[in-house]
């Protein structure tokens, strides 16, 4: 336990970077090969590599020859085989910007594609009077907001926002919470505020939109069911009657400068660290 407290208080700055990198490569190696047929290939060599290490440690000599002719042999195989993914694999290294960009840039493009796909949604169920409830995560967790609705983890896309809030569908009726870039959760209750200064002609989902700011630093958008207009809830307050323009540059500004707070508290971090 005390070589694993000296080894942790050892920690550089430059260890977490060196560690963080190779941790980025492998999960862009996965993401890249996810879903082909390199999956199952990788899956093979892995098992290969296993069985070759086993029969060395067993001393089956011949066993540990084959696989390891087999190895030699497939390694050249592969380079002809999957001649197409390598080239696509290097395209894409080439397209990347991380070497040009900042980690907080390349983030904030990548809201920007989830606000764009949100903001059709949105623009979308307004133009059919479909009423919904989106509830956007920040710094305050909201898993107990979660666990009262049902469970979904997929991306943030355009169509899956519009079917959730399909009228008679099983997930229509309550709120989806979003977390980062994905959809984490549908159907989800929400608390109403207590405010008395809301107008009359605000019905439960405005209510319970204004109510969850209230309790944390998320930021809703609700669509009426009665007119279609679009309203922004944040820290208790309402903005109604919002266009698609104005929802994307809010919610652009409103992530951009949450990125750049998290950067900053990081860096402050291993400065503290270093010091």
């Amino acid at each position: 336990m005390h070589q694993v407290l000296d080894l942790l208080k050892n920690i550089m700055l430059k260890d977490i970077v060196d560690m963080a990198i190779v941790a980025f490569v492998f999960y862009k190696f996965l993401m890249l090969v996810r879903e082909t047929r390199a999956e199952q290939l990788i899956k093979g060599i892995v098992v290969l590599l296993v069985a070759t290490q086993v029969s060395g440690w067993l001393q089956l000599h011949v066993v540990n020859w084959v696989l390891r002719g087999t190895m030699t042999v497939g390694l050249i195989a592969l380079l002809i085989v999957f001649q197409p993914e390598l080239r696509r694999g290097l395209e894409y290294i080439g397209r990347t910007k991380l070497l040009t960009k900042s980690i907080v840039d390349i983030q904030v493009e990548e809201n920007e594609k989830m606000i764009g796909e949100i903001v059709e949604a949105v623009s979308s169920l307004s133009r059919q009077k479909i009423g919904s409830l989106l509830v956007f995560e920040r710094t305050t967790g909201l898993n107990e907001i979660a666990e009262t609705g049902t469970l979904i983890n997929g991306n943030v896309s355009r169509s899956l926002l519009i079917n959730i809030f399909i009228p008679n569908t099983p997930l229509h009726d309550g709120a989806a919470l979003i977390r980062r870039n994905k959809v984490l959760a549908a159907s989800c209750l929400l608390p109403l505020t207590d405010s008395m200064n809301i107008g009359k002609d605000l019905g439960t989902r405005h209510r319970a939109g204004i109510g969850i700011t209230e309790r944390s630093d998320s930021i809703v958008v609700i669509v009426s069911e009665e007119t279609g207009a679009i309203s922004i809830a944040e820290n208790g307050k309402l903005v109604r009657f919002v266009d698609g323009k104005k929802l994307n540059d809010y919610l652009n500004d409103a992530f951009r400068e949450d990125e750049k707070k998290k950067w900053n508290i990081l860096k402050m971090k291993w400065r503290h660290k270093d010091e």
